[in-house]
């Protein structure tokens, strides 16, 4: 534990920029062309090599002829000096590519049906026009990933939120908004329509299609506008196997458009009117967070995607 102590308060004791300042005067042979490359006077130099050599305890310089040379403490701290001033052109260099949005890394969370049609063409965009970012996906359903974002630990996320009402350290931008489809069995007395009020709805034995949260909030707020309350028969909480319990005659349900994926050859799907369900998602970006260009570059891909799929927002 000495040795470390020691080698920490040494770490402390050597001046960055006297280090130098010594292999300035090292490489050119004389404190008067040290100075004059560095901008100093020689006597400024001077003082700064002598504060060294009472921080290391060692004679650093030793005169030869009209300049000087380095003892064997000044040519060990050079040859430090030049480890140094690589690390910190190479820590410049990389903080650079940093800031410019080159590199790092860019920390997503999203939902399930936001991943194929938002996300997968978001994170192809990044590494086309940022390839040495790391993008690092996390899937969060059914969890919260505001706490994410508010802290840090995620760059963006997705969200399903009833509308954009400011959020504490949170920026919520828009995206699009996602309508639920009535699924049906085949043969059901309301296949043959093209459209279905919600309220035709009322009476039916309702499939489960959500996990309680804002998506079952904009199914149950519908409803309410309808003037009714679905009952509930089945809980399935997952869209491919709510469709399996409708086509099996168990109920209806309702599907966003974005989670329908593969059809269940044993439904029908109808658009639903008067009023017609919705679920708004947004992107969420925390207040405080610097400019970056992967950020926007997601961003704008998001956008892009959810325009190109043809959905209002």
């Amino acid at each position: 534990m000495k040795d470390i102590a020691c080698t920490v308060n040494l770490s402390y004791m050597l001046d960055v920029r006297r280090l130098q300042m010594l292999r300035a005067v090292v490489t050119s042979g004389s404190v008067t062309a040290a100075a004059t490359r560095l901008g100093y006077t020689p006597s400024a130099v001077s003082q700064q090599i002598a504060v060294l050599e009472k921080e290391a305890g060692a004679a650093l310089l030793e005169r030869a002829g009209r300049g000087v040379r380095p003892t064997a403490a000044g040519l060990l701290l050079t040859d430090y000096a030049d480890a140094i001033g690589r690390q910190v052109a190479e820590a410049e260099t990389a903080l650079a590519d940093l800031v410019a949005g080159r590199t790092g890394r860019l920390a997503v969370r999203y939902f399930a049906t936001a991943g194929a049609a938002l996300v997968a063409p978001a994170v192809a965009r990044v590494r086309a026009e940022h390839p040495d970012v790391q993008v690092e996906l996390k899937l969060i359903d059914p969890e919260d990933p505001l706490p994410d974002v508010k802290e840090g630990r995620a760059d963006l996320a997705l969200v399903v939120r009833p509308d954009e009402a400011a959020q504490d350290g949170v920026r919520l931008v828009r995206l699009l908004d996602d309508p639920y489809l009535a699924v049906l069995p085949k043969g059901h007395r309301l296949a043959g329509r093209r459209t279905l009020a919600l309220a035709d709805l009322a009476e039916e034995p309702w499939v489960g299609s959500e996990w309680p949260g804002p998506c079952l909030d904009a199914q149950l707020s519908a409803c309410e506008a309808a003037g009714f309350r679905p009952r509930f028969v089945v809980e399935s909480e997952d869209y491919v196997t709510a469709q399996g319990f409708v086509a099996a005659g168990l109920g209806v349900s309702l599907i966003p458009r974005l989670g329908l994926g593969s059809r269940h050859p044993g439904v029908v799907v109808r658009e639903v009117r008067r009023p017609e369900p919705m679920r708004s998602i947004f992107a969420a970006v925390r207040e405080t967070a610097p400019p970056a260009p992967a950020v926007r570059s997601f961003l704008e891909a998001l956008r892009e995607a959810a325009g190109e799929g043809g959905y209002t927002s």
